[in-house]
């Protein structure tokens, strides 16, 4: 199936105004999920796990990082908000795991909310079964799936979940949404496929078919909660930095991708929270909110 020629639009929380996406690596991304040869080399090369490998090895070379002051200028990206100045890091994939200063994001949420764990765009669907579609009429969640777990998959029936698509020109740091006592990591293996609209428009289900990790949040305000990263083609990891069993805040680091554009999934069981209203608004008419980690994304109900 050819990709669609539509531009991507989102909604940005801080203009005020609908934009179009500027999709890095677009023209291959249209190659390899729109035309015939692309798609052999789709199947057969990019979404294996040996090419994502190799593209982060270079990605980790002292060469690469001649990519980064291009790249910063390219997609305009604010240095002011670094923690370290972007002419310091060794190789690329520093860079794009890069850490902000203090300040930068601040937490925008109190114990009766939650915020969002990643800056990105976010499409909201208020309750699972419901929806209409994701970005095109007719795709739907399957929840069992994504969570590779059946039994927990029961518990959040019905309930209301927040798909964060990070694209390469954002800041790769992942975040908890809520306060609470984690788990360890459950690693779901996978292919790597893009989650770029270009290929989530063809085929939803690339979220859960690429490799992912499963968080669970209990004791939270919201009650337990649960969060899935979700790998993509040149991903070099998913790497976790919190500790399993431990007590953490809204807010606090839960780790960060390697290179690549990524996704996290926040779920939130039936009725336990209400999401903005921006969410809610864009989400029914197929379309991303784009809004930065420690913002308001819902508050909570139960």
């Amino acid at each position: 199936m050819p990709v669609s020629p539509d531009p991507i639009f989102f909604f940005n929380r801080y203009s005020g105004k609908l934009e179009e996406e500027k999709i890095y690596g677009e023209a291959f991304l249209k190659w390899i999920y729109g035309n015939p040869l692309g798609r052999v080399a789709l199947w057969g090369v990019a979404c294996r796990r040996f090419f994502s490998r190799w593209y982060g090895w270079r990605m980790n070379r002292p060469s690469s990082k001649s990519k980064i002051a291009p790249f910063i200028e390219c997609y305009q990206l604010d240095e002011s908000e670094f923690l370290l100045p972007g002419d310091s890091f060794e190789h690329f994939n520093a860079f794009f795991s890069r850490r902000l200063r203090e300040g930068a994001r601040p937490i925008a949420g109190t114990e009766t909310e939650v915020v969002f764990p990643a800056d990105g765009r976010h499409f909201a669907i208020p309750v699972l079964g419901e929806e209409s579609g994701i970005f095109v009429k007719g795709q739907r969640f399957d929840l069992a799936s994504l969570l590779g777990d059946a039994q927990l998959a029961e518990k959040f029936e019905g309930g209301t979940l927040v798909l964060s698509r990070l694209c390469p020109v954002d800041y790769h740091r992942l975040h908890f949404p809520v306060g609470g006592r984690v788990s360890a990591a459950a690693r779901i293996p996978g292919s790597l496929f893009s989650v770029s609209p270009l290929a989530l428009r063809q085929r939803l289900s690339y979220l859960w078919e690429n490799t992912r990790s499963r968080v669970v949040i209990e004791d939270s305000p919201a009650g337990e909660v649960v969060t899935v990263d979700i790998g993509a083609t040149c991903v070099g990891s998913i790497c976790h930095t919190y500790e399993p069993g431990a007590e953490v805040v809204m807010g606090q680091e839960k780790g960060f991708f390697e290179f690549g554009g990524s996704s996290t999934v926040t779920v939130f069981k039936r009725g336990s929270v209400l999401l903005e209203e921006d969410l809610l608004h864009y989400g029914g008419k197929h379309l991303e909110v784009y809004a930065r980690m420690g913002d308001r994304m819902g508050r909570i109900t139960k």
